[in-house]
């Protein structure tokens, strides 16, 4: 019988630290993204159609597999998700050749500007606990992380 107050083994057992790395920033990440989906909400957009805003209008005239692509999602998709903003007036499609072009009305635009800027102001102070320096060693190091993930990627 053990009488001392030593925990069981299998309770002490140490997380690796790239572990407890990847949890607080999933963690992060996901406090971000609930603070953006309410965000988005309040003023009428998905968060998806807040990304397809913002990645149609830098550059405009991506064809609508481009954009697919850079958002990482199906193409039927982008499709369903255009159609609407469309038929909201966000934005239009025009037909280059056998491609669909996207480009950002007037009022797709003037939204852009509004919310790219508001998501800027939020991500900045969700940030404000790192000074610039911080900040930008974070970039860097997240940078790293990612080339990484790419070359294990290609690997066999």
């Amino acid at each position: 019988m053990n009488t001392t107050s030593e925990a069981p083994q299998s309770a002490t057992t140490s997380i690796h630290p790239s572990t407890i790395a990847w949890l607080r920033l999933a963690r992060i990440y996901l406090k971000i993204d609930r603070r953006t989906v309410e965000s988005m909400r309040r003023h009428n957009l998905s968060v998806s159609r807040f990304d397809i805003l913002n990645h149609a209008g830098t550059p405009e005239g991506r064809t609508q597999q481009e954009l697919a692509k850079t958002l990482l999602v199906t193409k039927g998709n982008v499709t369903q998700l255009l159609d609407g903003m469309e038929s909201d007036g966000l934005l239009e499609r025009r037909r280059d050749g056998r491609a669909k072009r996207i480009y950002l009305t007037a009022l797709g635009r003037v939204r852009r500007t509004e919310l790219v800027a508001l998501q800027e102001a939020e991500i900045a102070i969700d940030f404000a606990a790192l000074d610039d320096g911080e900040v930008q060693h974070l970039i860097q190091l997240l940078r790293k992380i990612d080339r990484s993930l790419g070359v294990a990627a290609k690997e066999p």
